[in-house]
């Protein structure tokens, strides 16, 4: 015990006569020759110390008015080893408000591996003198340690996993959002549709081929830039109202962890307008135009031009005929479809990468050859009525099971009668808090059984109405004969 004193006791009077050298040497040395000496003695240091420091401060800018992006990328990187490691740690609350983020505490060190090598990371922070007493001004920064040998590694290759990482953390955590336009502006909300790819109700087949085209696109940045084409892809989505077009739209965002950006054309002025919207829109993200046949007449514009030279064709042969006014077009929208498509897959689809443009409709024979064509929208997806091997989605989905006695029936009635999911998904819905599957498949039965009457009556109808027509048109021509003898017995007389 005693020697344990007397070491402490030498410590402090060492460490004390550091100070005092330290504060006379500060003091009494000029500046040019201190600054020498430490020159010096960090060379001298350099060969002793085989290790690199790095340092990225929190603050950047002339006057230190912004956070670092380099700073916020480790930070970000940093979050996971420094919960497992660090002894202590920093809460705050996560950007999306409910949940938590930790951070490794100042001056704590974690340790990193990259390629078989190891470095070091710790925080650090400096206070500054400030003009208050009260308010001192801290800078924050990571420093970075590693073996002077590893210096291209870390330099090159490392730093760039660390940037690349902390985008993949940022998107996997971060809220996905639901933007519209009004006007020329965006305005968002959080996008909370839990539709995924395991519980779309379609063929598994179909449903496969579309991850692994998704998947494919968002890895294809070096293949993209190699053919020289910009980094997008265009989904047209197409069937009846009820098949699951908006679902389909909320699991690809869901599935890539992009953002969507529903995209509505008539309450755009024009296309100069349309442009600065579609330039505001970031990497990641989803531009939808839903029931584009209905957004804006953009195939009735040709058929109007084309109309209008015939018109002024017939004009000039018989100048007395005038053409018929046109009612006056009350759209406030003067979008056009060489606006839309200029920015689709004109020069201005470069201006962005990693975007998909999806349309939905219901009827894709309304839609212009021009708009739809591949290289503007690349894939083409049937969304179609409901079938057995969506039926046993929907059946686990709602009602839990993945077999039952009556699927036998259900299953031949679904290939006999047209009806889409929604329609399915309705009555599948438990009709009681007992949740009894039975009925809701009986119930699902019925319903289609009713359907499938309904369709065959319509169908005779049809039948009906074609054959009474087609029994006029062949009424007619023996009509018209008659009164030609009759005018030639008229002549005669």
């Amino acid at each position: 015990m005693v020697v344990s004193k007397d070491m402490l006791a030498n410590l402090g009077s060492i460490m004390a006569s550091l100070m005092f050298v330290w504060a006379i040497f500060q003091q009494y040395v000029p500046y040019q020759l201190r600054n020498n000496i430490e020159k010096y003695s960090q060379r001298v240091l350099r060969f002793v110390y085989p290790y690199i420091q790095i340092r990225f401060n929190e603050l950047s800018g002339e006057r230190f008015f912004s956070r670092s992006e380099a700073y916020k990328s480790i930070q970000t990187y940093l979050s996971s080893s420094s919960s497992t490691q660090a002894k202590r740690l920093k809460a705050d609350i996560a950007k999306n408000g409910q949940s938590l983020a930790l951070s490794m505490d100042d001056h704590e060190e974690v340790a990193d591996e990259f390629q078989g090598v190891k470095l070091w990371w710790a925080s650090g922070k400096n206070i500054s003198k400030s003009p208050s007493f009260w308010n001192p001004e801290e800078k924050r920064y990571y420093r970075l340690t590693f073996h002077k040998k590893h210096r291209d590694l870390i330099l090159g290759s490392y730093l760039d996993h660390i940037l690349k990482e902390a985008k993949a953390i940022e998107v996997r955590n971060r809220q996905r959002k639901l933007y519209t336009n009004s006007a020329s502006n965006w305005s968002h909300v959080v996008l909370k549709h839990p539709a995924s790819f395991q519980t779309l109700a379609m063929d598994p087949e179909k449903k496969k081929e579309i991850m692994e085209d998704l998947t494919t696109f968002s890895k294809g940045e070096e293949f993209y830039e190699r053919v020289g084409r910009a980094w997008k892809r265009g989904y047209l989505l197409y069937g009846p109202p009820g098949t699951g077009k908006s679902s389909m739209i909320a699991a690809m965002a869901n599935f890539l962890g992009y953002d969507l950006y529903d995209l509505e054309l008539t309450s755009v002025k024009n296309n100069t307008d349309l442009r600065k919207l579609l330039m505001e829109v970031p990497n990641k993200s989803i531009i939808v135009i839903e029931d584009i046949d209905c957004s804006l007449d953009l195939t009735g514009q040709r058929k109007k031009k084309k109309k209008k030279e015939k018109d002024e064709e017939e004009e000039k042969k018989d100048p007395k005929q005038k053409p018929e006014k046109e009612e006056k077009d009350t759209e406030s929208s003067q979008v056009t479809l060489s606006g839309l498509l200029n920015f689709i897959d004109g020069l201005w689809s470069a201006s962005g990468g990693e975007r998909l443009i999806v349309f939905t409709t219901n009827y894709v024979e309304k839609l212009d050859p021009a708009l739809i064509r591949r290289g503007r929208m690349d894939k083409h997806i049937e969304l179609s009525y409901c079938r057995f091997e969506a039926f046993k989605v929907l059946a686990k989905n709602y009602l839990q099971i993945e077999s039952h006695s009556l699927f036998g029936k259900i299953s031949e009635l679904l290939e006999e009668t047209d009806m889409s999911p929604a329609d399915v998904a309705e009555h599948l819905m438990p009709k009681s808090t007992s949740g009894d599957p039975t009925l809701c498949l009986e119930g699902l039965i019925q319903a289609l059984e009713k359907a499938k009457e309904e369709a065959r009556l319509k169908a005779e109808e049809e039948a009906r109405l074609k054959a009474e027509e087609e029994a006029k048109k062949s009424e007619q021509p023996v009509k018209e004969e008659a009164k030609e003898d009759d005018n030639v017995v008229t002549a005669e007389e």
